[in-house]
């Protein structure tokens, strides 16, 4: 590897920067060149890391019930009024920077759509030194994110174990890491991607890769710890390692290699003070002082939930002798409230004017949030019905049929068919869903809120066989009645449970374990499976192989005893038809103007649980 100077974010807190260039992916890095370049060491040095995680685009809150909240304008406010004491100063952000509200849409689905890229563009105004590479970074394909990091973002984005991309240029659009001069203190990050969930296999860059976190780590950190005075490896890999429940997982969660074992790595390797600052799993970490848990081989780990409602901070201080962590908490970034203004009795709970960067707010957040406000607010439909709440698909949407997923499944295919497409059914797994349709006037924002993820449409072919073999998995799937009462069903469950369309009708038997469940009575158009092969609607996620809900041939994930192999979507032939899933569904519910009971509870029978866990 060489190391070659960088400049810094104009608006952050690095004095000098200089990026590592090469790779640590298939061999261990004897040599880091370049050093001299590197200023006299102060040795020792006290320094405040700021870090987030997982924002997925909440800059602010576009719509919901914390409409208005301004989130990242609280976090600069707290970390620029740090800065102006002098102190040195590093705000982080540990990657999944995209995905989740409708400022995603200004990035695009195409190179010709592009915008701007709403959270890079924000970071670099408002002094972001770096961020890491998450998963959902590359959900709209990593042309667009190229795009993106190339238009907006004037800070290193970071990640050692990505690698093969055709569209993102190594030591140019991302890089393994780097050395950060603050006040004298050489401060080394690495970057590490989750090597479980990133959506490798799209036909838009087939040899993108992600390797091992670990060995990664193994190869890069002996050659970097000679260089710097501390280590911040910045890993979007998930806290826990395996099967772990965390976060917003309900259940275990497979997330791979992840912060335990990258601690335990980095400690065996090293004495100088390295710190884990984690995302991926959403998870509230050190809210009151670092837990005794959250250490592992001597290094501490962090991570700051999600969506922007904590900023992390960190005070550690550096000495020729030793090294100690003075201060570790969660600054709860506050929504907002227009009821309690800053006379109310419980004024200090809800957002003020006083703890917003309202300059910032102003030149920076506006102008995004303007251009997606007048879409925001366009009426998708009316709704009558109560049947396609969140209260009533949140426990639905992994236990039985859903009014909800139901309703998504038959538009989506009612919407294709319309449009010319021969397709026969559509299938579509419950966790995709993250709020419900409420009654009242459904707004692109709150539909957006329903279904964020950037799902485009796949048409996948598919035999007798094949259908009978995914529901016989599907069966597996199921959170049985047994497991509701010590299950957070309102999580992320990745088990991949699988709902669909009117044309597909059976019945699940549980049986007394995961391991005996079965599909039966499977019908295509209420007729028995007779050896056709159907054109079968699925997202981007699922035509992938599911990823970490293990529709890829791997054990099912989610809490599912047994390890029982999972079905594998992938070996099926399937094409991307250049749709949004979610653009699609909401055009077959503007065609109906109002949702009611007639039109929009979906609940048919299509999917029974019988025996004696009913």
């Amino acid at each position: 590897m060489r190391l070659v100077e960088g400049t810094p974010n104009p608006t952050g807190n690095i004095d000098q920067l200089f990026l590592l260039q090469g790779e640590g992916i298939t061999a261990p890095v004897t040599r880091i060149d370049g050093a001299d370049l590197l200023p006299e060491r102060a040795a020792k040095g006290h320094l405040r890391i700021f870090h987030f995680n997982d924002l997925h685009n909440h800059l602010t809150d576009p719509s919901g019930p914390t409409k208005g909240t301004r989130r990242f304008s609280q976090m600069v406010k707290r970390v620029r009024d740090a800065r102006a004491l002098g102190d040195p100063v590093l705000f982080l952000s540990i990657g999944d920077d995209h995905t989740g509200t409708m400022l995603d849409e200004l990035v695009g689905w195409n190179q010709d759509a592009f915008t701007l890229d709403p959270s890079y563009r924000a970071y670099s105004a408002g002094g972001i030194d770096a961020t890491v590479l998450g998963n959902h970074e590359f959900d709209r394909g990593s042309a667009l994110l190229a795009r993106g990091i190339r238009a907006d973002a004037q800070f290193p984005v970071l990640s050692a174990n990505v690698h093969g991309s055709q569209h993102l240029q190594p030591g140019q659009d991302y890089f393994p890491g780097a050395i950060a001069i603050v006040q004298g203190l050489r401060v080394g990050l690495i970057g590490l991607t989750t090597h479980v969930e990133t959506r490798v296999g799209q036909v838009s860059d087939p040899t993108l890769a992600v390797a091992s976190p670990v060995k990664v780590l193994e190869n890069t950190l002996p050659a970097l710890v000679p260089l710097v005075d501390v280590v911040l490896i910045m890993s979007h890999c998930g806290y826990g390692d395996g099967a772990h429940k965390s976060g917003k997982a309900a259940a275990i969660r497979d997330i791979g290699e992840a912060d335990f074992s990258l601690a335990r790595a980095a400690g065996a390797i090293t004495k100088t003070p390295v710190l884990v600052l984690g995302a991926h799993t959403h998870t509230r970490l050190n809210e009151d002082g670092l837990g005794a848990a959250n250490i592992q081989n001597g290094v501490p780990i962090f991570q700051a939930e999600c969506n922007g409602q904590f900023l992390g901070e960190i005070e550690m201080r550096v000495e020729s002798d030793g090294w100690k962590i003075e201060k570790t908490c969660l600054h709860k970034v506050k929504p907002r409230n227009n009821a309690v203004g800053a006379s109310h009795t419980y004024a200090g709970h809800y957002e003020q004017d006083a703890d917003v960067d309202l300059t910032f707010e102003r030149d920076v957040i506006a102008p995004i949030l303007a251009k997606v406000e007048t879409a925001l607010m366009v009426t998708v439909a009316k709704v009558t019905t109560r049947a396609l709440t969140f209260q009533a698909a949140v426990l639905e949407r992994y236990s039985s049929e859903s009014a909800l997923v139901n309703f998504i499944c038959d538009a989506i295919v009612t919407r294709l068919k319309s449009l010319g497409h021969v397709v026969d059914f559509a299938l579509m797994n419950g966790a995709t869903i993250q709020a419900g349709i409420e009654p009242g006037t459904l707004s692109a924002g709150d539909w957006f809120n329903t279904m964020p993820y950037a799902d485009e449409v796949f048409i996948t072919r598919v035999t007798s066989n094949q259908l009978a073999g995914m529901l016989q998995s599907n069966a597996k799937r199921l959170l049985r009645r047994d497991e509701f009462a010590q299950t957070d069903h309102t999580g992320f469950l990745a088990r991949g449970f699988l709902h669909t369309s009117r044309e597909i009708r059976y019945r699940i038997n549980p049986g007394a374990t995961a391991a005996q469940a079965k599909a039966l009575d499977i019908t295509f158009d209420r007729a028995p499976l007779t050896g056709q092969t159907f054109n079968v609607v699925m997202s981007t996620y699922l035509a992938l192989g599911g990823f970490g809900e293990r529709w890829n041939g791997l054990p099912i994930s989610g809490g599912v005893p047994g390890d029982l192999a999972g079905y594998d979507l992938r070996a099926m032939p399937s094409h991307n038809i250049s749709l949004v899933f979610r653009d699609e569904v909401g055009a077959q519910m503007r065609s109906l103007g109002t949702l009611n009971d007639t039109n929009a509870d979906a609940r048919d029978g299509r999917l029974q649980i019988i025996g004696p866990d009913t």
